[in-house]
């Protein structure tokens, strides 16, 4: 079955449903990281989500659209975190069982987050694939509603409601940068901005030790790799999913692959210039924007902050690793 890409009007109408459970996130301008970058730069704070990440609109859109029969047979996902809790916390808001399973090394505190909110957590196989596709052969066994974290129309509208609130809050902007994993939100911001802001450059970026669905949008397909090692959990995907990789090809202007160190760098810069925790997928777009400042000097760029569900470890380790403050020799 050919899925359907939502359209303008499925975001719109998104916005709507979402509205009553959700505030809009600040879009702040950073002066510093402007001077760093050599652009005027301001910052989507997905991280103020209740969950801490952009996740939670598509959650939200598609719970409250489910069938009564749907609602009564419960749900299961796949999910590295914040698209399980995304899940979990809408669940617990329309009164849906809930299960997620996760890569047996999970984030712990995102395991803790999704068990407070009243999901079943199950855990399975080494990465986000393998949890995967136990999660569909459980769905197909017991009959629950399975929510595949790409696949499907009402998340990506709903997180393109990312997109119409920069579009309001800066109409002018030239340039917005995107963490891509599955590829939810950067399909979403996409669709509004073709529509909404055709001459704004929508640009992914992904880490190159997970590279899929950058592969993916190169060849205008799903494609898959047989290794994925990056640390960044929210880009971590073995595997391109059809829906997204149609829209990501279509819509992109450009896709950029970071390494791991320049994303963990990134980590600490954003606290440094803007004081905010971003977790490694949350910091990618600042990665990208650093690799690409000579193309984006002097213009509007907007970085996705997407979430800050860092670990208090995985956050000491980096800044025991990367410097506090950029060197002047990165300054130029």
């Amino acid at each position: 079955m050919t899925l359907s890409i939502p359209t303008i009007r499925d975001v719109l109408d998104a916005r709507r449903l979402i509205r009553p459970y959700l505030r809009r996130t600040p879009l702040h301008f950073y002066p510093a990281l402007s001077e760093f970058l050599g652009c005027e730069v301001y910052v989507k704070h997905e991280n103020h989500q209740p969950i801490g990440a952009f996740k939670v609109r598509g959650g939200i859109n598609l719970m409250a659209r489910l069938s009564d029969d749907e609602r009564q047979r419960g749900v299961i996902t796949a999910s590295t975190g914040n698209h399980g809790q995304s899940i979990a916390y809408a669940a617990r808001l329309f009164g849906v069982r809930a299960i997620v399973a996760m890569p047996e090394r999970a984030n712990p505190d995102k395991v803790d987050a999704m068990r407070r909110m009243g999901a079943e957590v199950i855990f399975h196989g080494k990465d986000f694939d393998e949890a995967r596709q136990h999660v569909e052969r459980l769905a197909s066994e017991h009959g629950y509603r399975y929510i595949h974290s790409a696949n499907e129309p009402h998340l990506i509208a709903g997180v393109g409601t990312v997109g119409l609130e920069i579009i309001e809050d800066l109409p002018e902007v030239d340039v917005i940068i995107v963490p891509v994993g599955g590829g939810s939100q950067a399909s979403g911001i996409s669709i509004v901005t073709k529509a909404l802001s055709p001459q704004t450059a929508v640009i992914g970026v992904q880490s190159d030790a997970a590279p899929a669905v950058y592969l993916s949008w190169k060849a205008g397909r799903p494609q898959s790799t047989e290794e994925m090692n990056t640390f960044a959990e929210g880009l971590a995907t073995r595997q391109g999913f059809e829906l997204t990789v149609r829209i990501l090809h279509e819509n992109l202007s450009d896709f950029l692959l970071v390494s791991d160190d320049e994303i963990r760098q990134a980590v600490v810069w954003l606290l440094t210039f803007t004081h905010n925790l971003a977790e490694p997928a949350g910091a990618a777009p600042l990665a990208a924007a650093h690799r690409w400042r000579e193309r984006i000097r002097d213009r509007k760029v907007v970085l996705i902050l997407s979430g800050a569900n860092i670990t208090t470890a995985s956050l000491r380790e980096i800044l025991n690793q990367c410097p506090d403050l950029p060197g002047q020799d990165q300054r130029e």
